[in-house]
């Protein structure tokens, strides 16, 4: 394992609080109300390093799906500890949150503590939330009341008849695009922002409320080939944003729900999310997102974690199998794995932070 991942969410924030001091920042805990598997204290922590006022600001956010907080924790560590933080542009800020879901990256979930995906969790709740009918009709096979060999057969048969008539597309649609209507279920947005959301608008709003100039990298893992990082851009066709990361990333930004995406599309994203509470800004979103496992393997660990919480024995022995195998479809035991990932990352926040340094 390399030096900057860890085997734990309290050995990822312990690396990260001393690594952000060491580069001269002070950092600052928002800590949850909840505990950690082990009585730990979980807080989401933000460090800032450049000048107060800077109207350009890096931000580089991990663990929003929390046990994917290992990859994105590295990253940020390996930014602090490995001459990043010293070739920051002297006018450009950068803004690092660490741990958006702690509670999820702790018990090694991608959910928050009320079976929350953040990332589908920033709609408008004044309005109806989305309708997912796919994920209606496939409500009981996506997430059973049993989990056997017989019921995995049996469910999966299910998806791929559905599969068989909406297309492969069609089905990652139903299951990942986002549901607000089964409070137990995958992917669920929730009926109301989240304490992580909440603490998000916060953070953004009081530390960039000076900046003109904003790129985010949310770090992600889980979809596509192993160890390969689809960047992927939450905007829309004409949006400015495209042409800055055509222009600071070259060619190959994917847009969720497209061919060249290995994301389906979603409503309630957290990067539309930002730009949103940044309207006097100009917002550059991009989510990195690096493949581990195939998606059959990932949706699987998804859903055995899901029945684990509502109808399972967490520390029974299934219990430990699923968290085993959940952790490996979102983080490789791979050093090769891992040196991909950390290469390709901080060659784009040098990407990130030399664009900003040339915006007017």
């Amino acid at each position: 394992m390399s030096e900057h991942f860890s085997a734990t969410y309290a050995d990822a924030r312990a690396k990260f609080l001393t690594a952000a001091r060491r580069a001269g920042a002070d950092p600052t805990a928002h800590v949850h109300p909840l505990r950690g598997p082990a009585g730990e204290e979980l807080a989401t922590d933000v460090a800032w390093l450049g000048p107060g006022n800077a109207q350009s600001v890096l931000v580089m956010s991990s663990a929003t799906h929390g046990v994917e907080g290992f990859c994105g924790s590295a990253v940020q560590t390996a930014w602090l500890e490995d001459g990043g933080a010293r070739q920051r542009p002297e006018q450009v800020a950068v803004l690092l949150i660490h741990a958006v879901n702690p509670h999820g990256f702790a018990w090694l979930r991608r959910v928050n503590e009320d079976n929350v995906d953040l990332n589908r969790n920033w709609i408008d709740f004044t309005r109806p939330p989305p309708m997912n009918a796919g994920y209606d009709q496939l409500r009981d096979a996506i997430c059973p009341r049993d989990w056997s060999a017989e019921t995995l057969a049996r469910t999966e048969a299910e998806l791929e008849a559905y599969a068989a008539e909406h297309g492969d597309r069609g089905l990652q649609a139903a299951v990942t695009g986002g549901q607000w209507n089964d409070p137990k279920g995958v992917f669920y947005g929730g009926q109301s922002p989240t304490w992580s959301r909440r603490i998000i608008t916060s953070i953004l709003t009081e530390r960039l409320h000076r900046a003109r100039h904003v790129a985010i990298l949310d770090f992600h893992t889980g979809l596509g080939r192993y160890g390969y990082c689809e960047r992927i851009l939450p905007a829309t066709p004409g949006d400015p944003s495209i042409a800055r990361a055509a222009a600071w990333f070259g060619v190959g930004n994917a847009h969720p729900g497209s061919e060249a995406s290995a994301s389906a599309a979603v409503q309630g994203d957290n990067l539309t999310g930002a730009a949103r509470v940044l309207p006097h800004a100009e917002v550059t979103a991009m989510a990195l997102e690096f493949g581990v496992a195939p998606l059959w393997t990932m949706l699987n660990a998804v859903r055995a974690d899901c029945w684990l919480h509502t109808h399972g024995e967490l520390h029974s022995e299934l219990g430990k199998t699923i968290k085993t195998r959940l952790k490996a479809a979102f983080c490789a035991d791979d050093a090769v794995w891992e040196g991909m990932l950390l290469g390709q990352a901080l060659s784009i926040c040098r990407q990130a932070l030399t664009g900003l340094s040339r915006r007017p």
